[in-house]
Parts: structure tokens; sequence; C-alpha cells
């Protein structure tokens, strides 16, 4: 499974049709920001589950910077390049943590200021 179509297998949900988009995307987010949370921790333990969980987030933020790059996409464009770049960002650092280096707050802190923004409470790109 390509990290695309496993990072959207989220929003396969049977109820999916009911649910704003922002409310999936929010699900999906808060659930692999927990992921690397619980995670980081216990890396020295069990690194394989840190590398699933930057895996995971990775997948979430490359299926974002597609949407986003599409031509289709109605968001404005300073938008778009902010969220694309929180993307190059966040690919940059999960390298940096496959690696052992670096600390994860950056990645957990950018998850939680767009999970801000799409519940409307500000602190997104």
């Amino acid at each position: 499974m390509n990290a695309i179509t496993h990072s959207r297998s989220g929003y396969a949900r049977p109820d999916a049709t009911l649910r704003p988009m922002r409310t999936i995307e929010y699900d999906v987010l808060a659930q692999v920001t927990r992921e690397l949370a619980v995670s980081w921790p216990r890396r020295k333990e069990n690194f394989p589950a840190l590398v699933a969980a930057l895996t995971r987030n990775l997948e979430f933020w490359t299926a974002l910077a597609a949407d986003v790059a599409s031509p289709n996409n109605e968001l404005p464009a300073h938008l778009r390049a902010q969220i694309f770049y929180l993307y190059e960002f966040t690919a940059h650092q999960s390298q940096i943590l496959m690696r052992k280096e670096g600390n994860i707050e950056s990645l957990i802190d950018i998850n939680s200021a767009v999970m801000r923004g799409l519940r409307g409470q500000g602190g997104a790109p």
C-alpha cells in the first residue's frame, strides 16, 4: 500500500460521507499526533514504534501536500504554500528523527497548530 493510499485509509470510515472533511482531517491528524507523543518516550525500548508513528505522520503530510499542490485546490495560494512548506519540514525532521537525532516536539507542535486551525481556533499555518 503506498503512502497516500495508507494515509487516506483513515477517510474510509462508513460514516465518512456524513462528516465534514475538516473533521476527518482533524481526527486523522489527532491520531497520528497521539502516536508520535506515545512512541517518543519509549523510543529506546521500541524504536520501530517511533518509526511507524513517524511514517504515519509523514503519510498524512504527503497526502496533504499532494492535495495543496493540485491546481484544483481552492485554498488561497499563500496558505497552500505554507502547508507545502510544513510538509517539507516534516519530511526533513522525520529523517533526522529516524537517524536517532533531534527532538519530536516540533512535529507535535506543528500538528497541534494545524489541528487548532481545523477546529477554527487559530494557530494554523
